[in-house]
């Protein structure tokens, strides 16, 4: 899909993976739409590249709903969705101390991860539907899962699940949604240098790094934004999940 000219929604835009998805996505022309929670860095991200910022709780259907309105009424129907918001907590089933993972942060970890994202898709393929468009292709739809959803780590157990259901949803989804046209693909990054790792110490990035077996460094958010360019360009891709991880296999810690 030429992007150029359309309605593209990022969640998850103001920083990290979303961040360099919406820049790449201006620089093709692309009408850039970013939501998110952090107001003050999604105005000034959504600034420097010319796009529009709402925020946006992806997990409430009411929120997104205004969103998605309020960015057709100044971009036209979006035609892309990339699915970047997310959150990662880690803590073990049973603590040190015996006490049990708290349900309160398993059931967050799932409405984030897992039910934002298929929240923010079905609204979107809806509109796309509605929109009309002519064509090969519809539109297209990106999830954002984890090499966690396979390697998942001790302390991941909620997060691993969450992502685990992203890629469950990649196939039924794109099957429901060809009828319409509408393209679902899934990529699951491996360590890549996100604020949050970006506030560890060099040395600890370094040793992250050193897991992976080639490039022997952390992913760069750029080279997620590449993949999506690549899965915008290639309509036979869809239906599918695709490890971006250098080939790591995550140990159990």
């Amino acid at each position: 899909m030429d992007v150029s000219g359309v309605g593209v929604v990022v969640t998850g835009g103001a920083s990290g993976l979303g961040e360099a998805t919406a820049r790449m996505l201006a620089a093709k022309g692309a009408k850039v739409a970013l939501f998110d929670l952090n107001e003050e860095v999604g105005r000034k991200t959504a600034e420097t590249i010319g796009g529009a910022f709402f925020r946006v709780d992806v997990t409430d259907e009411e929120s997104a709903d205004k969103g998605l309105a309020a960015a057709e009424a100044v971009h036209g129907p979006a035609r892309v969705l990339v699915n970047c918001a997310g959150i990662a907590p880690a803590i073990r089933i049973v603590a040190k101390d015996g006490t049990p993972h708290p349900l309160a942060a398993y059931r967050k970890a799932i409405e984030v991860n897992l039910i934002g994202t298929f929240n923010l898709l079905s609204k979107v393929a809806a509109r796309i539907i509605a929109a009309g468009v002519e064509g090969e292709e519809a539109g297209v739809i990106i999830n954002t899962a984890s090499v966690a959803a396979y390697d998942g780590q001790i302390g991941q157990a909620a997060y691993a699940s969450s992502k685990g259901g992203v890629v469950g949803l990649t196939l039924p989804a794109a099957r429901d949604l060809a009828q319409h046209r509408i393209r679902v693909m899934t990529i699951a990054p491996g360590i890549f240098l996100t604020p949050m790792l970006m506030g560890l110490p060099q040395a600890a990035q370094d040793s992250l790094g050193t897991q992976v077996p080639h490039p022997s460094r952390l992913g760069r958010p750029t080279e997620y934004a590449q993949l999506v360019e690549s899965i915008l360009a290639n309509p036979m891709l869809n239906g599918e999940v695709i490890r971006l991880d250098g080939a790591i296999r995550m140990a159990p810690r």
